[in-house]
């Protein structure tokens, strides 16, 4: 079952990982190497079962090898989970257990911090391997990056207002903007910056006070944020906020925001498409974060990430002209932009694919 289920999703190599010693339960998979080592980062979760966190792994690091695709990165799409309660399974030989696994792959998996990891865990990962991305600046990594995943999704924006209005005026629009988390919040400040009317809501209080008292953000709350009269929604927090309910009452003429798997499923993509809605594909617009970290692969320099950030205007509007171009929704032209990425470099690396797949080499930072 497990060997038909990779086959299906298009995975290249699946690992399991137990360090009884450690309490490690974790699961490795590597999707697609095409483009580069698999990247992508490392989730801690109280799965109910196995087959649960092995269902969200193949899910994820496929994901990771369309969201590297899009972005123009020279790397390829990887995840791994760890069963456990981030809560209170923590401990230094769990993560060191793990890092010694990602050792083991010699580069085909480069693992980052995702939901339940904190830069102080991926130290420990750190000292087994140094196949890992968003260490602390001290050891040449580039600290947050919620300031880039946000000036990323500011570009996203801008392209979205150009094909829609045909102007990038993002002062002139008003926006309704779901999570003002950290790149929630740092998302309202550029909007604020350049004078927009700004809605926001949060499901803490606390947050939404802040960017009402300190950005000058009208206050709305949790439900009411889809009733606004914005030109722009922005999902900035959970996924699948918009679906079936909240599609009907939402008044934006476009959808564009920092969260991961905003659309409950294709047929609203297909809905929006119908409605006028222009929806900028999420991945293609939060791309900023994985720009950010894969540039510690060979030595960080801000400069260089604000002007790789600039690029997702690009892809985006490359999405949209796609769309146009095939007569397909927003969500499967950049699906399609992906994959005619990896076909076209697959080619060339073709002639180079020994037994072991495709060879590529990683310049990593040294202890």
């Amino acid at each position: 079952m497990i060997f038909d289920t990779i086959a299906t999703s298009g995975h290249e190599q699946v690992v399991f990982c137990q360090s009884k010693d450690a309490g490690l339960k974790a699961i490795i998979a590597v999707h697609n190497t095409v483009l580069g080592p698999a990247l992508g980062g490392l989730r801690m979760w109280p799965y109910k079962n196995e087959q649960e966190a092995l269902n969200d792994v193949l899910r994820l690091s496929r994901g990771m090898t369309y969201k590297n695709a899009v972005a123009g990165l020279n790397i390829g799409g990887g995840k791994a989970v760890i069963i456990g309660d981030p809560a209170k399974d923590k401990s230094e030989a769990l993560f060191r257990a793990f890092g010694r696994f990602v050792n083991s792959l010699n580069g085909r998996y480069i693992t980052a911090e995702d939901v339940g990891i904190d830069v102080n865990d991926m130290e420990w990962v750190f000292r087994e391997t140094e196949f890992v991305t968003g260490v602390h600046q001290v050891h040449g990594g580039s600290g947050d990056p919620s300031p880039f995943t946000a000036y990323g999704t500011m570009q996203g924006l801008m392209a979205a207002l150009q094909a829609k209005f045909g102007d990038e005026d993002v002062g002139k629009r008003a926006y309704a903007v779901q999570g003002a988390g950290h790149v929630g919040m740092e998302f309202i400040k550029l909007l604020r910056e350049q004078g927009a009317r700004v809605f926001v809501t949060d499901i803490n209080p606390e947050l939404v006070k802040r960017a009402a008292d300190e950005f000058g953000c009208t206050a709305v709350g949790l439900d009411e944020i889809y009733d606004v009269d914005a030109d722009v929604y922005s999902p900035c927090a959970l996924g699948g906020t918009v679906n079936e309910k909240t599609l009907p009452r939402l008044k934006a003429k476009i959808i564009c925001g920092a969260a991961n798997n905003q659309l409950a499923n294709d047929a609203i993509g297909d809905e929006l498409e119908k409605r006028g809605i222009l929806y900028a594909p999420d991945y293609a617009v939060n791309a900023g974060g994985v720009m950010n970290v894969s540039l510690e692969i060979d030595g960080y320099n801000r400069e260089r990430a604000m002007r790789m950030m600039r690029t997702i205007y690009h892809n985006v509007g490359r999405i949209f002209q796609i769309a146009r171009r095939d007569g397909i929704p927003t969500y499967k032209a950049a699906d399609r932009m992906a994959e005619e990425r990896i076909a076209a470099i697959g080619k060339i690396k073709l002639p180079h694919m020994g037994n072991n797949g495709p060879r590529f080499r990683v310049r990593m930072r040294g202890h």
